[in-house]
């Protein structure tokens, strides 16, 4: 026999599929628990109540203080397209703030890569939903210090992606690996991430190399917790 749902389960559910159907897009503030309430006829405890569930199924969070979010899809985003357009794709609208590019040693990196030349074009950048300016990643990619490569990133990244300006330097990605950890933010991350230090984020570090071996990019970035997770899947 099959139970009528409760009040709480109702509301979750129809919010669980406007969130599903794009109705609701990744990132967009969903009312406040009154205007919920007044929209289904019910109490704030049974809105909170249906808030709850949708959180542990993922699809949204809440910051105290600020309301409820809904989270980015479960879709993995196509990296090869680079984040830009891979999150269009996905109709999540975000802008890119590219704080420095500029020539850095580290003699630290250099020796985990197992290069011998220290030497690297840095680029840092952030990424911000639209309207509300929330900042949900941290972008720092080292890369091989050639030439062309310097002349493309002084120039300016415009709306081309970082993966666009390594095919045209003639860096062409063959193999790689990605790590997944999480850590908190120090001070500076704090501060371009606009959090407080200590904060946890999810951390990917991603080294592409070409068909020969050599460097093509190495790329750490802090994704907040709150707009992206990480989705295994097992079997075929």
């Amino acid at each position: 026999m099959t139970g009528v749902p409760l009040k709480h389960e109702r509301i979750s559910r129809i919010l669980a599929r406007e969130i599903q159907a794009g109705t609701r897009r990744a990132g967009e503030r969903l009312p406040g628990e009154h205007a919920l309430a007044e929209r289904f006829g019910v109490s704030r405890t049974t809105v909170r109540a249906a808030l709850a569930e949708l959180t542990e199924q993922g699809l949204i969070t809440t910051r105290t203080g600020k309301g409820s979010y809904v989270l980015f899809d479960d879709r993995p985003p196509d990296e090869r397209l680079g984040w830009a357009r891979a999150l269009a794709v996905r109709e999540v609208d975000t802008t890119v703030r590219t704080l420095a590019v500029r020539e850095a040693h580290d003699g630290a990196l250099a020796a985990e890569l197992g290069l011998e030349d220290d030497v690297f074009v840095r680029v840092e950048r952030t990424r911000e939903l639209v309207p509300d300016g929330t900042v949900v990643s941290y972008e720092r990619s080292s890369l091989p210090p050639l030439p062309l490569l310097r002349e493309l990133f002084a120039q300016g990244l415009g709306p081309r992606s970082p993966a666009e300006l390594l095919l045209r330097a003639g860096l062409r990605p063959d193999h790689g690996e990605q790590r997944v950890g999480g850590r908190p933010v120090d001070a500076r991350e704090a501060e371009l991430l606009r959090c407080t230090p200590g904060d946890w984020f999810l951390e990917t570090r991603r080294t592409s190399r070409a068909a020969d071996g050599s460097l093509v990019e190495h790329v750490v970035t802090l994704l907040a917790p709150d707009h992206f997770q990480l989705a295994l899947t097992c079997g075929h």
